[in-house]
Formats: structure tokens, sequence, C-alpha cells
């Protein structure tokens, strides 16, 4: 990546948050979150606080199919954090919603938060389950994102299960660099792969139109036994797959630590980065510039499928298994 600034970053910022996402990508050692409590205690702090009125509008059984769903923009229940609950409630909210995100990458989480949906007030959450006895999970929602803590209770799903995160910077319909966008660097990593490919490789990683969007069915996995889209990352040479290994590294930076370790252990466990697949699609090309707005890393047990066209969309599902 070149130029003295990658979307808010400086250069010095940045290479130094690579750097600690690829020593998590490679070893499993990440830095100590210093966010305290963390966002699991202060879940069950906040359904603790909450009046029975409240839990009549946020609360859910745990099995309630609503805490899976996945969508580009949308609200989980109707209550938005501004107007539903307490300044002490709002507050702990948003330390939740903090604590979820590498410390590095946060502010530029809020920032797409505050361009997307006008401040996290605008957002809202769900409890499910029992925080603090049993299993749970909080979901908060919005435009650009659908983010959970789980406390570990759903069982072989990193991230507590599929997640969507995105920004529109300026515009509904971004320029060509997508100028502002605090995602656009995980792009412009991709492009360095398949800038480092050969002829035959692009041919077969270079395909038509992605996925469709379309909630839940977004983060299908691949059936078992049937090949992901695109070219195999084992069928790339030594120093292209380490450029992938620094495409996932982006990826996973801005999240915290206990969900980025998790997200590579699976991932490990499914066979590592060769065992994944990457596409890019020529058919949605910001400005025909040939740098790839569209693109995914897919495997049988992951889906990271990020979608830059007219903005940054992307959805993610990683499981231990297919």
């Amino acid at each position: 990546m070149s130029g003295t600034d990658c979307n808010g970053f400086s250069r010095r910022e940045f290479l130094t948050a690579a750097a600690v996402g690829g020593v998590v990508a490679a070893t499993g050692v990440a830095a100590k979150n210093t966010a305290s409590p963390d966002s699991e205690t202060l879940v069950s702090q906040l359904y603790r606080n909450l009046s029975h009125e409240q839990k009549q509008t946020v609360a859910f059984p745990f099995d309630d199919p609503l805490r899976s769903k996945v969508d580009a923009n949308w609200q989980i229940t109707p209550a938005k954090i501004s107007e539903f609950f307490t300044a002490d409630q709002q507050a702990m909210i948003r330390d939740i919603f903090t604590g979820l995100h590498n410390p590095e990458f946060v502010d530029k989480v809020y920032r797409h938060i505050e361009e997307d949906g006008g401040n996290i007030g605008n957002y809202s959450v769900a409890l499910f389950g029992s925080p603090g006895a049993g299993a749970f999970e909080f979901v908060l929602t919005g435009r650009h994102c659908t983010m959970r803590c789980d406390g570990d209770s759903v069982n072989g799903a990193a991230f507590g299960g599929p997640i969507f995160y995105g920004h529109a910077s300026g515009s509904f319909n971004e320029q060509p660099g997508h100028p502002g966008n605090v995602y656009w660097y995980q792009a412009q990593r991709a492009n360095e792969v398949f800038a480092a490919l050969d002829g035959k490789q692009r041919a077969a990683a270079l395909l038509g139109d992605p996925r469709q969007e379309s909630s839940n069915a977004t983060v299908q996995l691949v059936k078992p036994g049937a090949a992901p889209a695109g070219l195999p990352v084992a069928d790339m040479q030594r120093d292209q797959r380490e450029l992938v290994d620094k495409v996932l590294s982006d990826l996973l930076l801005p999240f915290r630590d206990k969900d980025r370790q998790e997200a590579m252990k699976f991932i490990r466990a499914n066979g590592g980065v060769e065992a994944l697949s990457m596409s890019f699609y020529k058919n949605m090309d910001v400005g025909d510039d040939g740098v790839w707005d569209v693109w995914q890393l897919e495997g049988p047990s992951m889906v990271w499928y990020f979608r830059g066209a007219p903005h940054v969309h992307t959805w993610v599902n990683i499981r231990s298994g297919a």
C-alpha cells in the first residue's frame, strides 16, 4: 500500500496496527485488551439494570430466530438507543460496543457509525437469553452494522454469529479510491494480491457477478464437497500466500483480540489460509479502473465478502466446521 495516509491512519499507525494483526494471524498471540470491565460483564450489568417494561421490548429467549439475523441496514427492535434507554444504560451500551473493537481502530468505527447513522443513539439493541446466568447474546444493529457479544455462548461461531460492517463516506455513490472510507484499506490490501498474480491465476480469480445480498443468505457457506469460487490460495506461490495472510490480518484488525483469536482458531482448524479461495468481480468496478472494489475470501467454513460498490458492505461468517 502506497502513500502517507490509509483513510484516517497515519502511515506509522497503520503499519503498527497491521503488524499486530499479522502476529495474531501467524501465531495467535495478541496484545492485551485493556478494556475494563469487558463487554460481556457490561452486558450482564445492562440486563440487570433493565426494568420489567424494558425487557418486554428488548429481551428475548436465547433460541429466538431473531438472534441469528444479519443484514446491511435494519433495526433489531424499534427502540432507538437514545430514546429508550436511560443515560446510564446508554453509556453501558456504548462501552459494550467500544469493547468489541480494537482500541487502535475504534475511532474509525465510530466515524462510520456517525456518518451512516448520525450517532450510535440511532441504532438499536436486543438481548437474548440470560446474561450473567446462562447462555446469552447482545446484538447491536443499524445502518451498516450487525455486531454481537455472546461470551462464547454460541458454539462454533466466531463473533457469536454472522456480522456485517460497512461505510458510505461522503455520499451513497463513492468515488474511485473511496476517499474517507474507513474500511477501504482492506480492499487496497486485497488488490495487492491480485497485482501479484500471473495471467493464468488472474483468469481463475477474476469473475463476473458476485453473490447477491439477501440477509442471511448472503453468508451461506458452500455446500460440503463444493469448491469455493475463485483461485484457491493453495495454488498460489509462497509470496502470494503471504499477501493473503496480510489481507486476513487487515480484515480482523478492527475487532478485539478475543474475537480475532477465535476467528483464527476456526480458520486454522479448517485447513488454514490454504483452504481458502480468493475471488474478484469485474462487473462492479467503480470507475472502471481495474482496482477491484468487490472481492471475497471463502472456504468450507468461512465467507468474508467485501462489496465496495457503490460503497462498502462487508458480510462475515466464520464457523468451526462446515
